[in-house]
């Protein structure tokens, strides 16, 4: 079961929860379902509301039906903190489930850690947040780009260029960049931290020609990523110097892209659709079946979904949904047979063990798997984030920490 509530349902919505009875269990859910980015948070919805249908007519959890208490952030911030603070004030929930930003998901881990109400932060990020009732299912930074950077300098060469946007995700994917670089034999020839609002690449592009690197890892954000790819193929580069990214394709950027400009294209995520095991064709089907094949589903999608499944195997471990014993369960290291392969929750980082696929872009606006590097740790949060040892922390680590 869901509810959508919008601001002027609240007051009525509260009235109405004082004289029901507790008969099921609830989850918040807090996504992008308007605006600028919701692109990324109708698939995340999608996927919890699939998670939850499918638990549901299972039995449920503990004998005991899931209910979502549903917002739409329509993509802006004040939004979540509204709806983050409605959520544990009102609605009763046992566990959180939002955002797609680090602003975002930084705005409302403190409500929840005040409110002791285990909060899922389900997207590919950059990593380093830490505190105890922050659970985080989507792949960090460092475990995306180990593997990325490994594979480019073995497939290309050495000498790498790096292309972000200029604020906490590029420059922290950059730290992670320089140092798998230099650790798998490569250098750093170039790098070059664009603002959200540009559009011409050309500056970059001649940059790019000037370092002559073996392959440039793009990281670009939403539009502006195939922006760059267009502007990179039509200057003629593209057969010659290799294009890599952890983020392409997170928002479908292959659906628009010009095979000209994507065909060959290398992207390292936590999922890809065309991931072949018996858990993600259940999962296609089911999805295909609710929503149709018209787009391709997303790893948030998938991140949603593992975090759903995560918590509802954490209940029934803890025989119960109080937040504080579904807290303790997960960090027992609790186990997922899911879409992507088996997903562990680290104890001590409160981030996930999961597998990272390397995929080339075709002609058809998809992917092809070219390799698999399974159970991936996060070895970065799980070095700075030991909540096992200190329960107390609330923090986000960056590089800068160490």
């Amino acid at each position: 079961m869901k509810k959508h509530l919008t601001t002027s349902m609240i007051a009525v919505a509260a009235a109405l929860s004082a004289q029901a009875a507790l008969a099921e269990i609830k989850i918040g859910a807090i996504f992008d379902l308007t605006g600028g980015l919701n692109i990324y948070g109708i698939q995340q919805d999608n996927a919890l509301d699939l998670a939850v249908e499918s638990i549901n007519a299972g039995g449920g959890v503990l004998g005991e039906q899931v209910e979502v208490v549903s917002y739409d952030s329509q993509s802006e911030l004040s939004k979540y903190t509204q709806y983050a603070n409605t959520s544990v004030l009102r609605d009763g929930i046992s566990a959180m489930f939002a955002g797609l930003t680090s602003s975002s998901r930084e705005a409302i881990r403190p409500i929840f850690r005040r409110a002791n109400i285990p909060y899922f932060y389900s997207s590919l990020y950059e990593g380093g947040a830490c505190d105890r009732q922050t659970f985080v299912t989507g792949s960090s930074a460092s475990q995306q780009l180990q593997p990325l950077v490994e594979w480019a300098v073995e497939e290309y060469g050495p000498r790498v260029y790096i292309m972000a946007p200029d604020y906490n995700f590029g420059t922290i994917s950059a730290h992670w960049i320089n140092e798998y670089a230099e650790a798998n034999g490569g250098e750093v020839v170039g790098e070059d931290f664009l603002a959200l609002t540009v559009t011409d690449y050309a500056p970059t592009i001649q940059k790019i020609q000037q370092s002559r690197p073996d392959f440039v890892v793009a990281l670009p954000v939403g539009a502006n990523q195939t922006g760059f790819l267009e502007q990179f193929a039509a200057a003629g580069l593209k057969d010659s110097i290799g294009v890599v990214s952890s983020n392409y394709g997170s928002g479908n950027q292959q659906v628009v892209v010009s095979p000209e400009a994507g065909e060959g294209l290398i992207a390292s995520q936590g999922y890809f659709m065309q991931v072949d095991n018996p858990a993600n064709a259940e999962f296609v089907e089911m999805w295909t079946a609710k929503y149709g094949n018209d787009t391709p589903i997303v790893s948030g999608a998938v991140d949603v979904w593992n975090a759903v499944h995560v918590w509802a195997a954490a209940v029934e471990e803890a025989g119960s949904a109080d937040p504080e014993a579904v807290i303790t369960a997960l960090e027992s290291g609790i186990t997922f047979d899911a879409p992507n392969g088996t997903v562990t929750m680290e104890p001590g980082s409160h981030h996930l063990r999961q597998n990272i696929y390397i995929a080339r872009g075709d002609d058809r606006h998809g992917f092809e798997i070219v390799e698999t590097f399974e159970d991936v740790a996060p070895t970065y949060e799980n070095e700075m984030c030991d909540l096992l040892a200190s329960p107390n922390l609330a923090e986000h680590f960056t590089p800068e920490s160490n």
